[in-house]
């Protein structure tokens, strides 16, 4: 009989520590999205951003947010590997209006037996300019909505750097839309055309772009797992990669984004890694 009592008594402590967690985790959770949407106004709704096709500051930004990031990553080509680094600047200057800064590194090395000739010579691809206004927030919806546009002077490789110094322009104006289902589950839409100026013909060309995301952000934190499908059309051409990924906080104000490139039908690319160290400085109000 005192067998059984104490069995019941654990079985009672396991749930009751079971339940805890998840009123507590279920808190957190509420309190974070409190935090974030009903901290002060302008509305702001919670999303998950996606890692590697990222927004320029969060949707229905507040005058004073900033952001830096750091990324890194490895492409694996056919002849060579590619490595890729960028750092950006993005703050909001007023609210719901983002503005952002990035450079953008490409590093080549050959592969195998793969001659130095036949490799893209290393670059700093281009300067970066961009702009992102949120026209809807919609907190009872978790809906938001933001317009956008970034340039991208893109510049001469380092063989060749400053002949010219600016070898054309990039103009790509953009359509956000994002949706969170509930407390956890995050769905985001982001497209627009992208069109390629070449300075020396004068030549254009246009693709376009729809990436879609989806996440699942872990009860109680702010990391989150999920999945970024980026697509371009390009005249007759469809291409597509998808992205499977995952957030992790390691500090306060210091996350780490971890995403895998995984090549559907591109022909000269293998799988690829990418890196996105993100530091939010505390917001002062």
């Amino acid at each position: 009989m005192n067998l059984k009592k104490s069995l019941m008594l654990l079985m009672m402590l396991a749930l009751s520590k079971y339940n805890n967690a998840q009123i507590t985790n279920s808190e957190k959770d509420s309190l974070y999205i409190h935090q974030v949407e009903n901290h002060k106004n302008p509305d702001k709704v919670l999303h998950a951003e996606p890692l590697y096709i990222d927004l320029i500051r969060d949707l229905g930004a507040r005058k004073g947010e900033k952001e830096w990031n750091i990324g890194l990553g490895l492409t694996d080509n056919l002849k060579f590997d590619s490595y890729e680094a960028l750092i950006e600047y993005e703050w909001a200057p007023i609210d719901r209006l983002g503005l952002e800064v990035e450079l953008p590194f490409t590093f080549y090395s050959p592969i195998s037996k793969t001659s130095l000739e036949s490799v893209p010579s290393n670059q700093l691809n281009s300067i970066k300019l961009a702009v992102q206004w949120s026209f809807f927030v919609n907190e009872k919806m978790a809906t938001s909505m933001a317009i956008g546009y970034i340039n991208e002077f893109e510049l001469s490789d380092f063989s060749n750097f400053g002949k010219p110094f600016i070898r054309g322009n990039v103009y790509n104006p953009f359509l956000v839309i994002a949706k969170r289902w509930g407390t956890n589950f995050h769905s985001l839409i982001y497209t627009g055309p992208r069109i390629e100026q070449n300075f020396n013909t004068n030549n254009f060309h246009t693709l376009f772009d729809i990436n879609t995301s989806f996440h699942y952000m872990i009860p109680g934190t702010r990391n989150f797992i999920g999945v970024e499908i980026n697509k371009t059309i390009e005249r007759k051409n469809f291409e597509m990669t998808l992205r499977p990924q995952m957030r992790v906080g390691i500090a306060e104000n210091l996350l780490i984004g971890i995403v895998t490139g995984i090549p559907i039908n591109r022909e000269n690319e293998r799988l690829s890694t990418f890196l996105r160290l993100i530091w939010e400085p505390k917001h002062i109000h």
